[in-house]
């Protein structure tokens, strides 16, 4: 019983942070589309990720202090044997920021680029799943997952068209 209440309040918090996550990606895509209209998508995209960096490398500095006595950390050999394509996450992410960026500042709303961007993500996600992508586990597309898209999609369109 004690497991099954340990998962409970693992799964609330993970969806918590989740929610978080997902505020501080629309509360991004919205400063940056401000600083985008002033600039150009790229330049935001440019900014966005060079302080996003800087704010990374602080918090790593930070954690490594904190937590580096309490843990081991991976040799050097260890590292070495990632796949390349790992460290490439940071390609989708300047992507994401300047297509988000060009298209608020074309008209669409940040809550129908959130939304559209949703729609993007559990597609890809389904796809992923179903191919087995980047390691992932292979699981077939069912007419919940056809489900899933469309109502999210239906939402989407009411967002954007103001339904």
């Amino acid at each position: 019983m004690h497991q099954d209440n340990f998962k409970m309040v693992s799964m609330i918090k993970n969806i918590c942070l989740a929610m978080i996550g997902g505020s501080f990606l629309s509360l991004m895509i919205q400063t940056n589309s401000f600083l985008a209209k002033d600039t150009s998508p790229l330049f935001a995209s440019w900014v966005a990720h060079g302080v996003g960096a800087i704010t990374a490398l602080t918090l790593l500095l930070l954690t490594y202090r904190l937590f580096s006595k309490q843990s081991e950390t991976k040799s050097i050999q260890e590292k070495k044997k990632l796949p390349l394509w790992l460290y490439l996450g940071g390609i989708p992410g300047a992507f994401t920021v300047v297509l988000a960026a060009v298209a608020i500042n074309a008209g669409v709303s940040l809550s129908s680029t959130i939304s559209l961007g949703l729609v993007g993500q559990i597609m890809f996600g389904i796809v992923s799943d179903h191919f087995g992508l980047f390691n992932t586990k292979k699981r077939k597309i069912t007419i919940k997952d056809i489900y899933v898209i469309s109502l999210v999609m239906a939402g989407s369109m009411m967002i954007l068209f103001g339904a």
